[in-house]
C-alpha cells in the first residue's frame, strides 16, 4: 500500500512543479556531469559497482526526454574525462566505453531520436571501437532536421581545450602568413572561442552536477565561465524527474548577472 502512495505523491509534486515552471525564465542550454555512477551502484547493494555505469548511461535516455519535453534545444552531457581513461583501471574504463557504444550512443541514431549529436574532447586517447561509434553518430544525425543538440564530451579536459584552441588559432594564423605582432594584436575572446570543441554552439546556461560534488572538474572551463551552477545530492542513476525540474526552478528563480 505504501509504495503506490509514494508513487503517486511523487507523480503529483513532479506535475505541480512542471506547472510552475510553464512561465518561467528556463535554460536554452544545460550541461550535466553525470556523476555518482559506482557510489550508487554500491548504495544499491551491487557487488561490483561496475553496474553503476550500465545504470547511469541508460538513465541519460530518460533525461533526454525531460529536457526536450520542457523545450531545452541543447545539452552537453560529460561522460569522461582525459583523467577517467588514463588513470582508472582497464577494465573499469572498457566497461564504461562499452556503455558507451552499447547504451549510449546506440538509441541517438535511431530516427526517433529527435538529437543531433556533437562531439567534443580527444577522440584519440578512446578505443577505436568506442571513436568509430561516436563519430558515426555525429554523421548520421548531422543533417537531422531538429532543434535538439546534444554535445557529448568524452576524453574531455577543459584545460587541454583551451590550450589546443590557441595553439589551433596560431597554426591558422601563421599559415595565413600573420607574424606574431599582428596575431597578437588581433587575439580575442570570439577568436579563441572560434578554435573550442564546442565552436558554434551556446554557451551553457545551468551547469548540473550529481553527487554532491562541489566542483567542475574541468568540464566546460571557458565555456560554463557565466554559467549558473546548480549541485544535487543525490547520484547520477538516481536523479529523479523532481531533482531535474528543481534545477530548473533554481535557475528560473535567479537573476542572472552575466559577470557584470
Amino acid at each position: 500500500m505504501r509504495e503506490p502512495l509514494l508513487r503517486a505523491a511523487y507523480a503529483f509534486y513532479a506535475r505541480r512543479l512542471r506547472a510552475r515552471l510553464n512561465t518561467a525564465n528556463l535554460p536554452k542550454h544545460v550541461a550535466m556531469v553525470m556523476d555518482g555512477n559506482r557510489r550508487w551502484a554500491r548504495q544499491m547493494g551491487f557487488e561490483d559497482p561496475k553496474i553503476g555505469h550500465r545504470y547511469g548511461a541508460a538513465h541519460l535516455e530518460e533525461v533526454l526526454g525531460w529536457c526536450a519535453e520542457v523545450g531545452i534545444g541543447h545539452v552537453t552531457v560529460f561522460l569522461a574525462s582525459v583523467d577517467n581513461m588514463k588513470k582508472r583501471d582497464s577494465a573499469e574504463v572498457d566497461n564504461l566505453m562499452r556503455m558507451v557504444e552499447e547504451v549510449v550512443v546506440a538509441p541517438l541514431v535511431r530516427p526517433t531520436s529527435p538529437w543531433r549529436v556533437h562531439l567534443a574532447g580527444r577522440l584519440d586517447v578512446l578505443p577505436d571501437s568506442t571513436r568509430h561509434a561516436l563519430k558515426l553518430a555525429a554523421e548520421a544525425t548531422h543533417d537531422r532536421a531538429t532543434d535538439f543538440h546534444l554535445t557529448i564530451a568524452i576524453g574531455y579536459d577543459g584545460r587541454e581545450e583551451i590550450v589546443n584552441a590557441v595553439r589551433s588559432l596560431l597554426e591558422e594564423e601563421s599559415a595565413a602568413g600573420h607574424s606574431i605582432e599582428d596575431i597578437v594584436q588581433r587575439l580575442s575572446v570570439d577568436a579563441i572561442a572560434g578554435h573550442l570543441y564546442t565552436s558554434g554552439q551556446p554557451d551553457p546556461d545551468l551547469v548540473i552536477r550529481t553527487s554532491g560534488e562541489r566542483r567542475m572538474s574541468g568540464f566546460l572551463l571557458w565555456q560554463a565561465a557565466h554559467s549558473e551552477l546548480y549541485f544535487c545530492d543525490v547520484y547520477w542513476p538516481g536523479f529523479r524527474k523532481v531533482d531535474f525540474l528543481r534545477a530548473l526552478r533554481s535557475y528560473a528563480s535567479r537573476h542572472r548577472r552575466l559577470g557584470a
